[in-house]
């Protein structure tokens, strides 16, 4: 066991003395000046900074539904071990980085509010707290760097005592206006036009004015001695301590008052400075303030007082804000605000918000309409790691994630295709008869697709639920998980019709038959993957086609007299996959064929190159295995010990091959069994 003074020296060791005071650098105005002359991208505005923080962490392509996307690889919260991760929206994170793009570069949208718009539970929140908690660790790394100041002030006692910029701004502001050109002339001058430009735009806050305008009276306008009397330091952006990053939550109309965006009179300070209207005796610490050189985010904006609105308005059209009792003052920062779609429809619907729609890109941030998006957001927190004591058994997050999406899916207007196979499609599965173009029809026809159904938090409510009820299990299945999910439609505050409600009880139905072929196809495949047994059944049938195709006769194995091709058995394999009587020749040619080619390379065939042959095979095997193992003597619990060793294998194969345990395998063959018994075994599997 560690002692304390041992914990100590642990930590300590773990603390970089050097990496801190490079983060807490401190400066004189003329030291700052020699590393914007090295770094001209200290001075990035707040949208050039928050677009080369994503772009940073790289992208990577990707294609989905034949369709090339750029992924960038920040949006996976690489930094936190993809705790804030976000699925399946690439083209809605696309949008987003092209709007900040074109803001990073002047464009006009750094002149808007960005309104992230969707259902509950779509992750706008998510990627707020992404791009907050993402700008906070950039302003950590050297690449992410920036800078503020604060001013020498001496005390009655002669000891000096600092006094920071209460919007920690650009150090540049303290150059004035009449100057500034030559300046950025100089710092550019080795520029080339490709290379980041410095600029500098805006005036300096109330309080910093006043604190210059009196230095410049008492150095009789001497500005290089001004600047003596600022010490540049290093900034770092944190939510917790107030600096770059703010967050705003509207409260009832009758509490919502003003100064929480741009600050207060500070009345104790009344006495000491002799007026209201002195910057020493106000507080710029309302949320705009704070967030100046970073972001700010609105949550529900639209449910905003209209008073509020105006600031807003002017924050991001002319990127001011009106203190009580000042004039306007500059700020620079990303404004984001999130809404749902009632909140929008109001918006829309409501003329005196003329001003703001007009001010406002909308990002549709929708749900995820690809089950293995759906399920990697389940994963993220239900997992071996999170999940103690108990597991979950396979498929049991993905039946969930399969009806979640199938909530959110349109009725495709194509009648031969079912929204269980538009799902799959979606998903990347291929089905006869249609095309990535299909889907790329199917995703057209359906523009509101993703923006109803049911949210993700729901089903972690209910996937929780089946955890914490079923205390005496140690795993979970998709039943228990299914029944959570029905039970609580009966409750739930956001279906507001019983035809919504009688729907989304039908795609569960839809759900369990899916997994029943689901579970079945696994049990069938774990009883014939007799690697021998399905070796020999090949040969045997490959014997029977090649005597076909040559129109010769085959040597029975026990007698050793020439016998017909065995047409039973051929097309016992052959109608496992669906090959009609009359395509039979044509599939036993391919297969020939196939093998000729092979044998040209000096290469020999393996059914399990052939996907079709191989689903073929194992069906045929499991048919002829299944009456020798007696799965259906399970359900009447009388098993001899000759069976019960076959049930061992197939079980030790579900484990080995599907990711079960003892527990879920055996539920699982119980389950297949009591199907079976029920005489309830379609043909072939899905």
């Amino acid at each position: 066991m560690s002692t304390g003074s041992d914990l100590i020296r642990l930590i300590a060791g773990r603390h970089n003395l050097d990496d801190y005071q490079r983060k807490h650098w401190t400066g004189s105005f003329s030291e700052y000046i020699d590393i914007v002359r090295r770094d001209p991208k200290v001075t990035r505005t707040a949208y050039q900074r928050i677009y080369d923080m994503i772009v940073s962490y790289g992208t990577e392509e990707v294609v989905v539904n034949k369709e090339k996307v750029l992924r960038y690889k920040f949006f996976e919260d690489p930094d936190n071990g993809g705790e804030d991760a976000i699925f399946g929206l690439e083209r809605t994170l696309t949008s987003l980085v092209n709007i900040l793009k074109s803001a990073a570069n002047g464009y006009g949208t750094e002149r808007r509010v960005l309104l992230l718009h969707g259902p509950v539970g779509s992750s706008k929140s998510t990627l707020a707290r992404l791009l907050k908690k993402g700008l906070e660790q950039y302003s950590r790394k050297d690449v992410g760097s920036l800078y503020t100041y604060s001013w020498r002030e001496a005390g009655p006692d002669g000891e000096e005592s600092y006094a920071d910029c209460p919007m920690h701004e650009e150090p540049l502001h303290l150059i004035q206006n009449e100057d500034r050109q030559a300046v950025i002339a100089a710092l550019n001058a080795d520029r080339g036009p490709d290379d980041f430009h410095v600029t500098i735009d805006g005036e300096l806050c109330p309080f910093c004015r006043q604190m210059f305008n009196e230095r410049m009276e008492a150095y009789g306008g001497d500005w290089s001695r001004v600047v003596q009397d600022v010490r540049v330091r290093r900034l770092i952006l944190s939510e917790q301590d107030r600096i770059g990053v703010g967050t705003f939550q509207p409260k009832d109309e009758k509490n919502q008052d003003a100064t929480e965006l741009t600050g207060d009179i500070n009345y104790r300070k009344i006495a000491e400075y002799g007026t209201e209207s002195d910057p020493r005796a106000f507080n710029f610490d309302g949320e705009f303030n704070i967030a100046n050189r970073g972001i700010i985010k609105f949550i529900e904006v639209l449910k905003l007082d209209v008073a509020f609105l105006y600031d807003l308005l002017g924050a991001s059209q002319e990127h001011k804000i009106k203190p009580k009792k000042f004039a306007q003052t500059d700020i620079d920062e990303v404004i984001i605000g999130h809404t749902n779609e009632p909140e929008y429809k109001k918006l829309q619907s409501n003329e005196f918000m003329e001003a703001l729609r007009d001010r406002t890109v909308k990002i549709d941030v929708p749900y995820v309409t690809r089950l293995n998006d759906e399920v990697k957001i389940y994963e993220k927190d239900y997992n071996s790691r999170k999940v103690k004591g108990k597991r979950l058994a396979p498929h049991t997050l993905e039946v969930a994630a399969m009806w979640a999406v199938l909530t959110r899916l349109e009725e495709p207007k194509n009648a031969g295709l079912t929204l269980m196979q538009k799902l799959k499609l979606y998903n990347g599965k291929t089905l006869p008869g249609f095309t990535e173009d299909n889907i790329k029809e199917l995703r057209e026809e359906a523009e509101r697709e993703g923006m109803h159904g049911i949210s993700p938090r729901y089903v972690q409510d209910k996937i929780s639920n089946a955890l914490v009820a079923h205390t005496n299990e140690r795993s979970i299945n998709p039943f228990m998980v299914l029944n959570e999910l029905e039970s609580g439609l009966k409750h739930h505050s956001l279906i507001n019709s019983e035809e919504t409600r009688k729907h989304y009880r039908h795609l569960l139905s839809i759900v369990k038959e899916e997994y029943e072929d689901i579970v079945k196809n696994e049990v069938q495949r774990a009883i014939a993957a007799d690697e021998d047994a399905l070796t020999r059944l090949c040969g045997n049938y490959i014997d029977n086609v090649k005597a076909y195709t040559q129109r010769e006769k085959v040597k029975n194995k026990y007698t050793g007299q020439p016998e017909e091709p065995d047409e039973r058995l051929m097309r016992s394999i052959e109608e496992k996959i669906d090959i009609p009587e009359s395509r039979k020749d044509d599939f036993r040619r391919e297969i020939m064929n196939y093998i000729g080619a092979l044998s040209l390379d000096g290469k020999k065939f393996d059914y399990r190159t052939n996907e079709r042959l191989q689903k073929a095979l194992e069906l045929k095997l499991f048919q002829d295995q299944k009456d020798t193992i007696k799965l259906t003597s399970l359900v009447s619990s009388v098993v001899d010990k000759d069976t019960q060793e076959k049930i061992d294998i197939v079980k030790a194969r579900l484990i080995r091959n599907y990711g079960y345990d003892e527990d879920s395998a055996t539920d699982i063959l119980n389950y297949v069994a009591s199907i079976f018994a029920r005489g309830d075994v379609k043909r072939g599997s899905h």
